[in-house]
């Protein structure tokens, strides 16, 4: 049996750890090449040597710089010819009330998280206009959706992202080029590592499963929508959250 992504090439931003390593494992699975870009060096050569595939590459890049993303784009398309595949997936935090945050932690959060979206999407637009049945993934979450105290920065970002994706949706579906949007709610990854007891209580009893997510809760969803299953899907955005929001 045909694996869902035999033959595709696929490049994941923040693909070096947490949801993004998750999503890079499963599309590898699924008979992809993967690239994962990101600015720590380390932890892409430490996802290599996890991941251990000839067919995972590892580009250092970072996704906010508009001039570094269409330089690497180029280098990357002179070798690879076409990306089948995009996945946003990077993503900071920079937590803090609204009267105490800086400037520059709302600045950093907007360019990493929705700014890139719009680099790496602009960088590849063209070849993926061209590209058959290419799909578009960015990964938001759901407090873009409900809001959350001392995350007005990432939660714009976040909501950001999901008007890009109805936007790009809209713009390019005559292409035959999907674009859809995962929005998850509270994962268990480095992020989450930090809450406290009592924050992860609170945490659990808003979730109507009883339980966090895991990256591969994620992985799959992206594995779904960059499939051949998800070709009549576009413009949408997929809570994995379990429960968490409804309507």
């Amino acid at each position: 049996m045909e694996k869902l992504l035999q033959g595709k090439i696929a490049l994941v931003t923040g693909g070096s750890s947490g949801i993004g390593k998750a999503i890079t494992r499963k599309f590898l699975e699924q008979g992809a090449k993967v690239i994962i870009c990101g600015t720590n060096a380390e932890k892409g050569k430490k996802a290599l040597d996890e991941l251990q595939s000839p067919e995972l590459e590892f580009f250092p890049l970072n996704v906010a710089d508009f001039k570094a993303v269409q330089e690497a784009i180029q280098t990357l398309l002179s070798k690879h010819k076409t990306i089948d595949i995009l996945v946003n997936n990077a993503g900071i935090t920079r937590d803090q009330l609204m009267l105490r945050m800086k400037e520059q932690d709302w600045d950093e959060v907007m360019s990493v998280n929705a700014k890139s979206c719009f680099n790496l999407t602009q960088a590849l637009l063209r070849t993926m206009l061209k590209t058959k049945g290419a799909k578009i993934i960015n990964i938001s979450s759901v407090v873009g959706i409900t809001g959350n105290q001392g995350q007005a920065n990432y939660a714009a970002s976040k909501a950001a992202i999901i008007g890009f994706t109805r936007a790009l949706a809209k713009e390019i579906a005559s292409r035959n080029v999907c674009v859809n949007c995962i929005a998850p709610g509270f994962i268990q990854t480095e992020m989450t590592e930090v809450l406290t007891d009592s924050q992860k209580s609170n945490i659990l009893a808003s979730i109507p499963l009883g339980r966090m997510g895991n990256p591969e809760d994620i992985a799959n969803a992206a594995l779904f929508l960059a499939s051949p299953m998800a070709d009549f899907i576009t413009g949408q955005v997929l809570l994995v959250d379990g429960g968490m929001v409804m309507g």
